[in-house]
């Protein structure tokens, strides 16, 4: 049995398909598109990428402290509902790649427990 989410769901290949995937969807959403205007996309998947995989227990996140990252959003009106459909977003994704639900809904817990520093609280 492996107990390393990171390899249970796919590793790396898995976690860039998703969060490729992920990006899209919150770039078509009304209510997340307006966080994105005039940010460089591709960067903040690779920097998503690499902190999905270190909650996962798959590599070390060298990108920006989390709450710091988010002032910007924050500052924009960033809140809980947000943070919701971007854990719906993701929870999708990573279902679509071919990550089983309930291993989808243990990487979204992981998410969860990022709450607080996204959002500032």
């Amino acid at each position: 049995m492996i107990e390393d989410l990171y390899d249970l769901i796919g590793g790396r290949s898995t976690i860039e398909a998703a969060t490729k995937l992920f990006y899209d969807k919150i770039l078509q959403d009304d209510n997340l598109r307006h966080f994105f205007e005039g940010v460089d996309v591709a960067h903040l998947r690779s920097r998503q990428a690499m902190l999905i995989s270190m909650l996962l227990g798959g590599r070390v996140y060298t990108g920006k402290d989390i709450r710091d990252a988010h002032a910007r959003s924050r500052d924009q009106g960033l809140n809980g509902a947000h943070f919701d459909l971007f854990l719906q977003h993701f929870r999708a994704a990573l279902e679509e790649v071919g990550v089983m639900p309930e291993n989808a809904e243990k990487v979204v817990k992981r998410l969860e427990s990022k709450r607080g520093s996204v959002l500032g609280t």
